[in-house]
């Protein structure tokens, strides 16, 4: 049997502040998720990103510690256009979260922006410069 990737699990401080977060980048988060102890989205492909409360790790793994440092993870969302990265990480700074780095024209060819959503993860925006 060969292992196949099927998902990617983030622990979160905050399942509320995760999930509305992820929400406005647009994934389908199931409603009236935000006091469960774990929580799924599928993504396209059929991959899943998942979301345990740290309290649920810790069930099953007293001795778990979240790691140190900022950006736990990085996780990159492709935008349609460069005023797409624009208008995204502005709607999410100005929703509060905190904008890493603001979008600039990179030179290998994108529009790119970088937010950290409520964990410290890194979640990067990008675009095509041109088609």
């Amino acid at each position: 049997m060969t292992a196949r990737f099927n998902a990617i699990g983030m622990a979160v401080s905050d399942m509320a502040a995760s999930l509305a977060f992820y929400r406005l980048l647009g994934l389908d988060v199931p409603a009236d998720a935000e006091k469960e102890p774990h929580v799924e989205a599928e993504l396209p492909g059929g991959l899943r990103l998942m979301w345990d409360t740290e309290e649920t790790i810790r069930s099953f793994d007293p001795q778990w510690q979240p790691p140190t440092g900022p950006g736990r993870l990085a996780l990159a969302f492709a935008c349609d256009g460069p005023a797409d990265v624009d208008r995204l990480y502005a709607g999410l700074t100005a929703a509060g979260h905190d904008g890493h780095k603001a979008p600039w024209d990179a030179f290998w060819g994108q529009r790119y922006a970088v937010v950290r959503d409520p964990d410290g993860n890194h979640v990067d925006l990008y675009a095509a410069l041109s088609p």
